[in-house]
């Protein structure tokens, strides 16, 4: 008698997505940067996110993308404080004069994979599959990575299409 896999296993094993090496576009952000742990990114995102809105509107910035965290040297525990940003692509912006951060992000090589569920399973089945693949890989993390939300539901919500990146140094 053969074995057979779980709906729950086999629905796990569905939703580990393929590592895909790329290069990111060249975009230019407002942003906002703090230094935190991984919990904190939940409510200063909240609390900022409105404040970039704001200041779009204030500035006549037309967004040009989904909303992007990027981490600096991201750690593997609760605990330890790491360089977050909190960016939305803009247009325009040639004479900004606010005070928030204008910066344009030049493209970069990543590994990249989709996480689609909810955010309890993040880093269970988003994170910690990349992560073994690019070891797997041989390729080398440059330090950054970035969360970039494709398809956001609110917090709580059942589904949500995150785009996860590492960062790949030469």
């Amino acid at each position: 008698m053969r074995p057979t896999r779980s709906r729950t296993t086999f629905a796990a094993d569905l939703m580990e997505a393929q590592m895909l090496i790329k290069e990111t576009d060249a975009m230019r952000v407002l942003s906002i940067a703090r230094r935190l742990t991984i919990p904190d990114v939940k409510s200063e995102s909240a609390a900022l996110a409105p404040v970039i809105e704001a200041e779009m509107e204030r500035s006549r910035l037309a967004p040009a993308g989904p909303w992007i965290f990027i981490a600096q040297n991201l750690p593997k525990n609760a605990k330890t404080l790491f360089d977050w940003r909190i960016c939305r692509p803009v247009t325009g912006g040639d004479d900004y004069g606010g005070d928030l951060d204008l910066i344009d992000l030049e493209p970069i090589m990543v590994a990249s994979a989709r996480h689609q569920g909810p955010m309890r399973s993040l880093f269970t089945q988003g994170y910690a599959p990349l992560v073994g693949q690019i070891e797997m890989s041989r390729h080398n993390f440059s330090g950054e990575s970035r969360e970039i939300y494709h398809r956001w539901t609110g917090q709580g919500a059942r589904y949500h299409e995150i785009e996860i990146q590492f960062g790949l140094a030469n």
